[in-house]
C-alpha cells in the first residue's frame, strides 16, 4: 500500500494505474484517486517501487510516491507561480510599449505555463500525446502563432487557477469525506492505579483501563468496568437515540460519552476496533469501482483521440474552402483545450465516493461503489424475519384469562409454573410477571414434559401449564378457548379448569412499519422468507405491510425461493442477520446484513447496517439511487458543456477562454455537486 502526494488529476491517475499494471511481476494494481492510494500486488512490489515513482512523476509533474514508512511530506503549492505570473500579465496588458508588453507577457506565460509545458515534452518523448498538458500546450503555443498573444497567456492563467482551485475543491472534499468517517483517536487516557496518564491511541493494549470523560468520545473497543452514562452512537450506527450503559456493558469506539465518568477495559486494539474497522471499509470501497466509473475511464481514452480529429479537421477543411486559416485554426486550438476529459474522469469517482460516505455517517458501510449501483437497480426487497423485521426475542404479547380470572393473576401462575424451566418461552413469561409486578404463587411438585409443557401442585390442586396436547391428554374442556393466530400460545388448566391463556411472539422492530412503508413509496416491492411457521410469519407480514409470505424455509429454500422472486420482479437486495442467511446473502444482487448479526452473514454481504433498525434499508437505497443520479448528472454537464463549446466555436461565438471553462470550470463544479451528498437529508 503507498500514498501519492501532489496527485491533482484523476485522468491521470487512470493512466498511473494502468502504466503500473503493465510492470512485469504485478497481478493487480488499483490507483483510489478519491484517498491516493496505491495497491499493488505482486511478486515483490517493494522491489518495483522506483519503477512505480518513476511513471507516477512522468505522468503527473511533481507526483511522489510514498511507502508506509516514509514521513509525511508537504504537497507543493503552484500559489507563488499564479501571483508572480498573474502580476506580469496583468502588467504586460497595461503597458503600451509593444517590446515591453511582449517580453512581458512572454515572461508570464513562462511563469505559468513552465510545468505544463516541460511535463508535456517529457510525455511527448514517450508517446503519450493526448494528455492535457500537451493539448494545453499546443492551444496555447498556436494562439502565440497567430499573434493572440494576449489571449494565449490568458487562457493559461485561467488554466491554471482553475486547476488550483479544482485541486482545493478535491483536497477539500476528500477530507470531508474521510474526516466523516475516520473517527480514530490520536490519544487515550490511560488509568494505571490512582495515576492517569495521556499516551497514543495505538499503544494501548487488551485489559488496559480507559478514562472516557462526559463529552469524550470512546477511543477503543471496551468494557464498562465502572461508572454509568449515556452513550451518542449516532456516528458510527446512525442511530440517533442515546444508549445507557453500566458496568458490565459492552461500547464500539467512535461513540461519544454524554453523560457521566466512564472507565473501560479494552478489549480491542486500535487496529481491530470499530473505529478502524469503518475506515478500511470505506477506504476498501473506494478501491471496487462501479461499472459507470469503468465505462468512463475506458471512454476518455476513446474520447480525446476523437475531439483532436475534431480540431484537425476542422482547421484544415474549413481553412482550404474559405481560405481563413485564422479563424479556423483559432476554432481548433478551443477545441483541443475542451479535448481534457479530467471533468468526465473526476466526477464518477468522486460521487460514488460521496456516496459511500454519506452512508458511513448513517451507520450504513458500502462494500463499494459497485454496491451503490447495483443497489439502485433493486425492485424488490426481500428480508428474513427473525432480527431483521422482528427483534428476535420473545415476548409475552397478552394474558387471555377464561372467565373469572384476571390477566395478572393468569400470568402469575405461567410464572411459578416454567420458574424451573431454561426454555426460552419460559423465560419470557417470567420477565413479563416480573416487569408487570404480578403477584408471586407457589406451586409445588413441578414436573416437566418435553413437547408438552409443565404439570405443579397449587395448594393441592393440580396445575397444568403448556400446550393443546398436554390439555388433551388429561381432558381438559377446551371449549371456552379460541385459538389466535401470529405467535405462541400457552394454555393453562387449575385443577382441570380452563384458566385462560398467555400468547407470545416474536417483537416487531418498532421502525419496520414505517420503513416497509418508505420501501413502498420508492417503487419497491417487499416480501420475507422465513423458516418459522405460516400463520406467525403471516401475522407479522400483515402487520408491517409486506407484500409477500413465503415461510417454513430451510437455508437452501431461501435461496430457491430468493431467485425464484428475482426471476419475477426482477433484481433483488435481500437483508438478514443470521448465519444462515450467508447463503442467501451472496446470491442476492446486492446482500444486506445486520450489523448486530453473525459474522459469516457481514461477511457475505454487499452492504451492512451497524445498527438493527430496519430504517436503514431505505435511507441505503435513498443514497444509492442519489449517487447514481448524480454521477449522471455530472456526465451529462460536463459533456453538454464540452458540446455547446464546440459548436459555439464552429460558429464563431467561442473562445479559448471559454474552451477552458468547459474543462477546468466544469470538473469544479462537478466536484460541489458531488460533494453534496455528505449534507443531504435522508
Amino acid at each position: 500500500m503507498y500514498t501519492l502526494q501532489n496527485l491533482g488529476c484523476a485522468h491521470c491517475a487512470a493512466e498511473m494505474q494502468h502504466q503500473i499494471g503493465k510492470l512485469p511481476g504485478v497481478t493487480d494494481c488499483v490507483l483510489v484517486y478519491e484517498t491516493r492510494q496505491l495497491r499493488v500486488t505482486g511478486n515483490d512490489p517493494d522491489a518495483l517501487l522506483p519503477d512505480i515513482r518513476r511513471i507516477c512523476a512522468s505522468i503527473e509533474n511533481g507526483a511522489k510516491v510514498l511507502a508506509p514508512e516514509d514521513e509525511h511530506e508537504e504537497q507543493s503549492s503552484p500559489l507563488g507561480e499564479l501571483i508572480a505570473g498573474a502580476l506580469c500579465f496583468a502588467a504586460g496588458l497595461l503597458l503600451p510599449q509593444p517590446g515591453v508588453k511582449l517580453a512581458l507577457l512572454v515572461l508570464a506565460y513562462l511563469l505559468l505555463g513552465w510545468r505544463v509545458l516541460w511535463t508535456a515534452l517529457r510525455n511527448l518523448t514517450k508517446g503519450r500525446v493526448f494528455d492535457e498538458n500537451f493539448l494545453m500546450s499546443l492551444a496555447t503555443i498556436g494562439a502565440f502563432c497567430i499573434q493572440e498573444y494576449a489571449e494565449a497567456v490568458g487562457v493559461m492563467l485561467f488554466y491554471r487557477i482553475g486547476e488550483y482551485f479544482e485541486d482545493r475543491a478535491v483536497e477539500r472534499s476528500r477530507r470531508q469525506i474521510m474526516s466523516a468517517v475516520d473517527l480514530r483517536p490520536e490519544t487515550v487516557q490511560l488509568a494505571d492505579g490512582a495515576d492517569v496518564r495521556t499516551v497514543p491511541a495505538a499503544e494501548a493494549r487488551v485489559g488496559d483501563i480507559v478514562l472516557v470523560r462526559p463529552g469524550d468520545r470512546i477511543p477503543l473497543d471496551g468494557e464498562v468496568v465502572e461508572g454509568e452514562s449515556r452513550l451518542d452512537t449516532s456516528a458510527v450506527t446512525g442511530e440517533p437515540v442515546p444508549v445507557r450503559v453500566a458496568k458490565g456493558d459492552s461500547v464500539l469506539s467512535g461513540c461519544v460519552n454524554t453523560d457521566g465518568l466512564l472507565r473501560l477495559r479494552v478489549t480491542h486494539v486500535l487496529a481491530e476496533s470499530m473505529v478502524q474497522r469503518i475506515l478500511d471499509s470505506v477506504e476498501n470501497a473506494a478501491a471496487r469501482k462501479p461499472k459507470l466509473d469503468r465505462f468512463i475511464t475506458r471512454f476518455s481514452r476513446v474520447y480525446t483521440p476523437a475531439v483532436v480529429g475534431i480540431a484537425l479537421l476542422t482547421a484544415l477543411v474549413p481553412g482550404f474552402v474559405t481560405g481563413d486559416w485564422a479563424r479556423w485554426v483559432y476554432t481548433a486550438l478551443t477545441f483541443l483545450v475542451i479535448s481534457c476529459p479530467c471533468a468526465l474522469v473526476l466526477s464518477v469517482p468522486l460521487s460514488y465516493f460521496a456516496g459511500i460516505g454519506a452512508g458511513s455517517k448513517r451507520g450504513i458501510l458500502f462494500k463499494g461503489g459497485v454496491s451503490l449501483e447495483a443497489l439502485a437497480g433493486v425492485k424488490t426487497v426481500v428480508m428474513d424475519k427473525t432480527g431483521t423485521v422482528t427483534e428476535g426475542n420473545f415476548a409475552v404479547q397478552r394474558a387471555v384469562p377464561a372467565d373469572g380470572g384476571t390477566a395478572s393473576g393468569l400470568l402469575a401462575l405461567a410464572a411459578a409454573c416454567e420458574a424451573a424451566s431454561t426454555h426460552p418461552i419460559a423465560g419470557s413469561i417470567l420477565a413479563a410477571a416480573a416487569a408487570q409486578g404480578a403477584p408471586a404463587r407457589a406451586v409445588t411438585d413441578i414436573r416437566e414434559t418435553a413437547g408438552e409443557g409443565v404439570e405443579a401442585l397449587l395448594d393441592g390442586k393440580p396445575v397444568l401449564c403448556g400446550n393443546r396436547k398436554l390439555m388433551e391428554r388429561h381432558g381438559v374442556d377446551l371449549s371456552a378457548y379460541q385459538g389466535e393466530k401470529g405467535g405462541t400460545e400457552v394454555l393453562l388448566a387449575v385443577d382441570g379448569v380452563f384458566a385462560g391463556h398467555v400468547v407470545i411472539a416474536d417483537t416487531v422492530k418498532a421502525d419496520a412499519t414505517e420503513a416497509v412503508s418508505r420501501l413502498k413509496r420508492q417503487g419497491l416491492r417487499t416480501a420475507m422468507l422465513t423458516g418459522d411457521g405460516e400463520d406467525s410469519a403471516n401475522a407479522v407480514a400483515a402487520d408491517v405491510g409486506i407484500d409477500e409470505v413465503r415461510a417454513r424455509l430451510l437455508p437452501q429454500d431461501k435461496l430457491e425461493a430468493l431467485a425464484d422472486i428475482r426471476e419475477k420482479n426482477g433484481a433483488a437486495l435481500f437483508v438478514g442477520d443470521g448465519i444462515n442467511d450467508a447463503p442467501v446473502l451472496a446470491g442476492a444482487d446486492v446482500g444486506a446484513a445486520m450489523g448486530s448479526g453473525a459474522d459469516a452473514a457481514i461477511e457475505a454481504a454487499d452492504v451492512v447496517f451497524m445498527h438493527a433498525g430496519l430504517g436503514a434499508v431505505p435511507d441505503a437505497v435513498s443514497i444509492a439511487r442519489g449517487t447514481g443520479a448524480i454521477a449522471r448528472q455530472n456526465i451529462i454537464f460536463a459533456l453538454a458543456v464540452k458540446a455547446l463549446v464546440m459548436v459555439l466555436g464552429l460558429a464563431g461565438g467561442a473562445s479559448m477562454w471559454l474552451a477552458v471553462f468547459a474543462d477546468s470550470g466544469v470538473a469544479m463544479l462537478c466536484v460541489l455537486n458531488s460533494i453534496r451528498l455528505l449534507y443531504r437529508k435522508s
